[in-house]
């Protein structure tokens, strides 16, 4: 039996990145876009998840999902107290400031969608191969590469 040679496989790009533009679906801000800042790739531990769900945790567990941070969307208000710093010496103690902060929170992957920057409508992604053999994401309303905008 000849074993048929098998080629290397690509890595799959993620659906979502750092810096894309996207639009909410559902939620209370639902309609409006925003610029990724990071991706939470899972919520938990993934050990702890796997121990406590076993083999199918994908399917069961509502904690492994994938999550965005939305630059401006999705706030959350946290008070904190005025408290000190680590850093501090003995001549000036440095002491945090108190008051009410806005946090943006996680949002889960599917209820964001991805909007495509050359025809600016929200799009699905697809998967292809560029001609280099890298795996590159597409739009799947026209076809385009998306690639993220290099920031200066």
């Amino acid at each position: 039996m000849a074993q048929a040679q098998e080629r290397p496989r690509s890595m799959r790009v993620p659906d979502i990145r750092k810096g894309d533009q996207v639009l909410v679906l559902s939620g209370k801000d639902s309609g409006k876009k925003g610029t990724v800042e990071h991706v939470v790739r899972n919520r938990q531990s993934f050990k702890k998840v796997v121990s406590k769900y076993g083999s199918n945790w994908r399917r069961i567990s509502p904690l492994a999902d994938v999550a965005v941070v939305v630059e401006g969307l999705n706030i959350a208000k946290r008070h904190t107290k005025p408290r000190p710093k680590a850093g501090k010496t003995n001549a000036q103690p440095r002491i945090q400031q108190g008051g009410i902060l806005e946090v943006p929170q996680p949002i889960l992957a599917s209820k964001v969608m991805l909007v495509c920057p050359h025809c600016s409508n929200p799009t699905r992604v697809k998967h292809g191969l560029a001609g280099d053999g890298r795996s590159v994401r597409l739009c799947a309303n026209c076809g385009e590469t998306l690639a993220r905008e290099v920031r200066k």
